[in-house]
């Protein structure tokens, strides 16, 4: 049976939970497995460049070693996408390009929530890469940590402030950046009013379509 690893580029297993809870309906009947690793070498969250950096060699080696038909980077921010797919045949998804691609499919421009305001630069680099920075309506940041953002209140309203504020910057359709909002998409979709993309479910989406489109 064909099989996606989606990385967990930070060491919180309770991130990981939340991707495994957030990718759960693409696992079905006949389809491919979808299996989530946490890289136990990663930080606690990536905040800054230093954290993008210092996870792209330990998720080359992991990747290196390990057997699937399709890699997810399971971060927003990408770490590492072109030196990991220098080390295998492949395909390697980034969760922030599959959710853009999502957003661009869904409305003409699009807003981004991001956990820290370090996090927009490297945002900036994956759109400019896509040539999509044209299409940001705008990105606002709510500098929490990882841990106020896994628990299931702590950020909500800052969240649904973070959305609303995008869609009146013009946007219509919304990513959260980061994987530790996953469990938020649908109260901030409800409350804001427009389409919410989560980045984990948009790569294995992507994914799970590639590998089945392979098989026919």
């Amino acid at each position: 049976m064909a099989r996606i690893l989606l990385i967990n580029p930070n060491c919180s297993e309770a991130c990981s939970d939340g991707i495994a809870r957030a990718v759960a309906p693409f696992r079905v009947a006949g389809g491919p497995t979808l299996d989530v690793v946490t890289l136990r070498e990663g930080p606690q969250a990536i905040y800054s460049w230093r954290d993008w950096h210092a996870v792209v060699e330990p998720m080359c080696l992991l990747v290196a070693a390990s057997e699937a038909d399709v890699f997810v980077i399971a971060c927003a921010s990408d770490p590492g996408i072109e030196a990991v797919r220098t080390v295998t045949a492949r395909p390697v998804l980034g969760i922030f390009r599959s959710a853009v691609a999502a957003a661009v499919a869904r409305a003409e421009r699009f807003g981004v929530i991001a956990l820290v305001e370090a996090s927009k630069a490297r945002h900036l680099l994956a759109l400019r890469t896509m040539g999509l920075e044209g299409r940001l309506a705008g990105e606002v940041a709510l500098n929490v940590t990882m841990e106020a953002l896994l628990d299931p209140d702590a950020a909500r309203v800052a969240l649904i402030t973070a959305g609303q504020r995008l869609a009146a910057m013009g946007a219509g359709t919304i990513i959260l950046g980061c994987t530790g909002m996953a469990h938020h998409r649908a109260s901030v979709q409800a409350a804001v009013g427009l389409p919410v993309i989560e980045p984990a479910q948009a790569a294995a989406g992507l994914a799970v379509a590639m590998l089945l489109g392979q098989e026919r």
